[in-house]
């Protein structure tokens, strides 16, 4: 068994994927355990791979020289004469083992930054894709509120940060990692050594370490910390996470307000003689009529048919906009067309034809191809009213209505292939990951800030991924995910970067915090992740009455964390809490990097 030893220990790429899959399996297995309803979900990763790190990795020493054997070493068991000593030759140098020992080492290290860095991409980049149809909605609807509270948990973070170097004792350099590492946020870290070179052209290769030395001790209770955070806010106010995922959903914020439809009866006079197109631009043009009922005939009008008094339309739109229908054409019918048996029927299909995909409704004009109409659409699980204006996208499933032969027809326009949708898009992804990671790389200057601002690995491709889903197509390419694939790319990523900083951190972890003043150090660490956020969450609560879903992705978006993040969508078994994570995230990785530069020039 001399081959298993060295793969547990992480030795070489066979070895360091068995440790992850170890790390990665124990890890989930631990986070399912619930104590009185608590579990720390995907957060469990992390804990199994500081153990791992610190069982197998931990920093013992010096790697002891090897023992050789001279002429003058008495033999104990053999005679001399017959059992001679190997040449001294032969024994490998004391420093070639070392250097053998540190260059593992540094291998090891290297796959594991590649790999952390590798699963943040992905998971960012599937949580912009999913979020992106309804981003820009919530940017509108709640985004100046929300990027204050986020705001004002950097400040706060900052401010403690402050205490530390001003309070504490702490040197400034260590205090801003310490700052970074406690907020999760590398770039602040990158972007604070980068001053402290600029500012300090004479610092000593110790006082440069500083800022990693604190981000390292500072990171794992980064994570932690929030979760605990958002642990105690929820059982303080008794919390319901469920309900108040349902409420937030229930509110619309973050999506389209959702469809419904209501059966009018044309009375108003000054209507008749007027054609559908004109009854809907009058009610504002974000309604669909999908059924028109003249007598005992009910046909899928177009919207050139001319209206009559006593005609019924069954009109697909958001309430408020029923309501100015119903103002508009005269009131409710005494009967529902979806009730009254006619050759009608409707068929819920999949944009899957490449012809149909980035045309508008009015563009496709399936009644004009087939006397069909599409009422409503949905994406990425959000359903909206299918106005003329909007453009259709691969994987959009909407509703058709119409006759048996209209309906077969329509199959055909649109595609509705399965087996299509359930193919990868892969080119899609990649160039959405490389134009994501290019974005991230591009540096901004701000007056007084001698280095330049980026959005790193993680922003970038959060923000890329928001466009291209929300455009849906640029140049040939569709960029679809379905919800599965989404699902899978997101948990892969968010496991293999846990898994990664657990194991990265536990070898020297336990040694630090209790060895010297690592112990002061993580007690700083842990009031500048957990006094903002609790600050924060209370008057949130308190004062502006916040739905905790809507917390909680807050938290986690201006703590730069994903893994809190991932539990918050676990603890509410939904995906609205990235909600508020994607709305915040962008500002709050500006303000992260520029409160980290802004110490180091303020404190040296």
């Amino acid at each position: 068994m001399s081959w298993f030893a060295p793969l547990l220990h992480g030795d070489g790429v066979a070895g360091l994927i068995l440790v992850l899959g170890i790390v990665i399996a124990s890890g989930i297995a631990l986070g399912s355990i619930k104590i009185r309803g608590i579990s720390l979900g995907i957060a469990g990763v992390l804990f199994t791979g500081i153990l791992y790190g610190h069982l197998a990795w931990r920093d013992h020493g010096p790697v002891p020289a090897p023992v050789a054997m001279s002429s003058a070493t008495p033999a104990v068991i053999a005679e001399p004469a017959q059992q001679p000593q190997p040449p001294q030759q032969h024994q490998p140098p004391a420093r070639d083992v070392a250097a053998s020992h540190h260059a593992a080492e540094a291998d090891r290290i290297h796959l594991l930054e590649f790999l952390r860095e590798f699963g943040l991409i992905f998971f960012v980049f599937s949580i912009g894709m999913q979020l992106g149809p309804g981003f820009f909605s919530s940017l509108r609807d709640q985004g100046l509120r929300w990027n204050l509270l986020a705001a004002s948990v950097v400040l706060l973070g900052t401010g403690m940060g402050i205490l530390a170097w001003a309070v504490g004792g702490l040197p400034a350099p260590l205090s801003v990692g310490l700052l970074s590492g406690a907020v999760t946020n590398t770039p602040g870290l990158a972007a604070a050594t980068q001053a402290l070179k600029d500012s300090v052209p004479g610092a000593s290769a110790a006082e440069l370490n500083l800022p990693a030395m604190g981000y390292a001790v500072a990171y794992p209770f980064g994570v932690l910390g929030v979760i605990l955070s958002m642990i105690a806010l929820r059982l303080a106010f008794r919390i319901d996470p469920l309900a108040e995922a349902s409420a937030f959903r229930a509110a619309g914020i973050g999506s389209r307000p959702a469809p419904t439809d209501a059966d009018l009866e044309v009375k108003n006079p000054g209507l008749a003689g007027r054609t559908v197109a004109n009854a809907i631009t009058l009610a504002g043009g974000k309604v669909a009529v999908s059924r028109l009922m003249r007598g005992t005939t009910m046909v899928v009008p177009e919207l050139d048919r001319v209206l009559q008094i006593g005609d019924i339309l069954h009109v697909v739109g958001d309430a408020a906009s029923l309501d100015r229908m119903r103002m508009v054409v005269g009131d409710l019918a005494s009967i529902k067309l979806t009730e009254v048996e006619a050759d009608l029927d409707y068929r819920l299909m999949l944009v899957t034809n490449p012809k149909a995909v980035g045309r508008t409704v009015a563009d496709l004009d399936l009644h004009q191809e087939c006397g069909a109409a599409i009422s409503r659409i949905s994406r990425s699980g959000i359903e909206f009213v299918a106005t003329g204006n909007v453009r259709l996208l691969f994987g959009d499933q909407v509703r058709v209505v119409g006759d048996s032969t209209g309906l077969v027809r329509a199959s055909e326009i649109l595609g509705n292939s399965v087996k299509q949708l359930d193919h990868p898009q892969m080119i899609p992804v990649f160039v959405g990951i490389a134009l994501g990671v290019m974005l991230g790389s591009i540096p901004v200057l701000f007056p007084g800030i001698p280095a330049p601002v980026k959005l790193g690995l993680a922003g970038g491709p959060l923000v890329a991924a928001l466009v291209l889903s929300r455009l849906g197509r640029l140049g040939g390419m569709n960029f679809y995910m379905s919800h599965g694939a989404n699902l899978m790319i997101r948990e892969l990523g968010i496991v293999l970067f846990l898994a990664c900083v657990g194991l990265k951190a536990g070898g020297s972890f336990v040694d630090t915090v209790i060895g010297g003043d690592g112990l002061l150090w993580m007690a700083w660490a842990a009031a500048i992740t957990v006094v903002p956020v609790i600050v924060v969450g209370l008057f949130a609560r308190l004062v502006l009455k916040l739905n905790f879903t809507a917390l909680s992705g807050l938290i986690a978006g201006s703590m730069t964390d994903p893994p809190a993040l991932a539990f918050a969508n676990a603890t509410t078994q939904s995906e609205s809490p990235a909600v508020t994570y994607a709305t915040v995230y962008p500002l709050t990785m500006i303000l992260r990097v520029l409160s980290a530069q802004a110490f180091i020039l303020f404190t040296l």
